[in-house]
């Protein structure tokens, strides 16, 4: 007997030492970056639901050099998604509606969008336009708009859809933006009052609210200010770039984002999808599974979640979110338990988001830079690249000029930045972790960041 004691106590010992090598591991990773200035947020990680690290880096509010804490609220950028879903589910569950129940049944305004169901615009296969290029060119940007003023726009200017409903995935905030309005029809209660009642109060996820800064202005305690960088490369709120400026006159819009949290409320809610609280296995089988589109491709995203599959690392789901100074990441690997929850107030063309980096020290792996051989090019050869590229997924435009023989990036409203060339049609910005491949054939460009992959058309 005592033989097994002393087993089991040399066990346990050897798991807390190997914890905390990994908290070491990431504090040293995090700390660097936040020393580069590539980093401004709060990190926790979990294994079994047991928090393995937790720790701030850098200034809620630059202005007072507020410092953040475990315990600062962010805005969730598009991670507020999977709570749109959820909402959508808790009404399935109660029989308020169908999965496939066409979007018309709720916004009549838009019947003339044949077949498009709600659960088309879970997956991201409904085929809608972006509504944030819509309001870019008709929208009164005096006026801060809602989530009933993307239908009165659509039902104006009748867009054309980009595809037919279940032809293939692209990822769409206005398909979550209806989703919101949606819930907000069929349950009769304000977004974020819906999602207090049905998921943030039962959790008792005490520190999370649907919160639109501008459009409802209130205090928070505790709360992180977002922010991006002038033309001067000036840490700056996007609300410096006055009212004309995206992220102000589409504050009001919820579903596709607005949901505002902290650390260990998402550790709540991360514990709460391993649970049957809300939602039963069938349930969860449904929100964390990929469907195949007429084209024969995985969308690899299920009800508010991107879905993976690794021979190492088992089933992941994720999401990140980007918007209005906040760069965020909730990853959980449902195979073997484990979470990493990134909340970041800084979104500038340097910023990091360390989610690869930290899952490889999760698993023991080593962290180092992939080398690849960089491509001497003419400034003739990077004629064929330049433009202006636009993509429905991503709410700015981004020009590509160029510098002598350096490529340059910028979007909207940004400074620009260089790209080094490290093979054909292939640039890195890697201090960002920006990754733009071109199709100049088919005058395309796709930006991969941050695990995400976004599709451009050069105008």
């Amino acid at each position: 007997m005592k033989k097994i004691v002393l087993l089991c106590f040399f066990c346990l010992l050897f798991m807390f030492a190997h914890a905390q090598d990994k908290a070491s591991r990431i504090d040293s990773l995090l700390t660097a970056y936040s020393n580069q200035k590539v980093f401004n947020g709060n990190v926790l990680v979990a294994e079994n639901g047991v928090v393995l690290f937790k720790k701030s880096y850098g200034y809620a509010d630059e202005e007072t050099q507020r410092k953040l804490n475990p315990e600062t609220v962010f805005e969730l950028a598009s991670v507020s998604k999977q709570f749109t879903a959820m909402g959508i589910v808790l009404l399935q569950k109660q029989g308020k509606l169908s999965f496939d129940d066409p979007i018309k049944k709720y916004v009549p305004e838009l019947s003339f969008y044949e077949g498009i169901t709600i659960r088309n615009l879970l997956h991201h296969t409904g085929g809608l336009p972006d509504y944030m290029e819509l309001f870019a060119e008709h929208w009164d940007k005096s006026k801060i708009a809602v989530n009933q003023d993307i239908v009165t726009l659509f039902a104006t200017h009748k867009p054309k859809v980009l595809f037919q409903p279940n032809e293939k995935y692209e990822y769409s905030n206005t398909g979550y933006a209806l989703l919101g309005l949606i819930i907000e029809k069929v349950s009769k209660q304000s977004f974020g009052d819906y999602l207090k009642a049905t998921i943030f109060k039962p959790l008792q996820m005490n520190n999370t609210q649907v919160y639109r800064s501008r459009y409802q202005p209130e205090v928070i305690p505790n709360y992180a200010n977002g922010y991006v960088l002038d033309e001067k490369n000036n840490k700056v709120k996007p609300d410096t770039f006055g009212k004309e400026f995206y992220s102000y006159y589409l504050d009001g819009i919820v579903g596709d984002g607005m949901v505002n949290s902290n650390l260990d409320d998402l550790l709540k809610w991360d514990r709460a999808l391993y649970g049957t609280q809300l939602v039963n296995d069938s349930d969860k089988q449904l929100i964390f599974s990929s469907i195949k589109t007429l084209d024969g491709k995985n969308t690899n995203y299920g009800f508010g979640w991107g879905i993976s599959q690794h021979i190492k690392y088992g089933k992941s789901v994720s999401h990140t979110g980007s918007w209005a100074g906040y760069l965020t990441a909730i990853s959980r690997f449902l195979t073997d338990d484990k979470t990493i929850i990134i909340l970041q107030n800084n979104l500038t063309q340097t910023t990091k988001l360390p989610i690869d980096e930290i899952k490889r020290i999760l698993y023991n792996e080593s962290i180092v830079d992939k080398i690849e051989n960089k491509i001497a090019l003419t400034t003739k050869d990077l004629d064929v690249y330049l433009g202006e590229y636009s993509s429905p997924e991503f709410p700015l435009k981004v020009s590509i000029t160029k510098d002598n023989i350096t490529l340059m990036a910028q979007a909207t409203g940004q400074s620009a930045f260089p790209l080094n060339a490290i093979a054909k049609d292939k640039f890195e910005f890697k201090r960002a972790g920006i990754l733009l491949e071109f199709v100049p054939s088919e005058k395309k460009m796709i930006l991969n960041q941050g695990g995400k992959q976004f599709v451009f058309t050069k105008s």
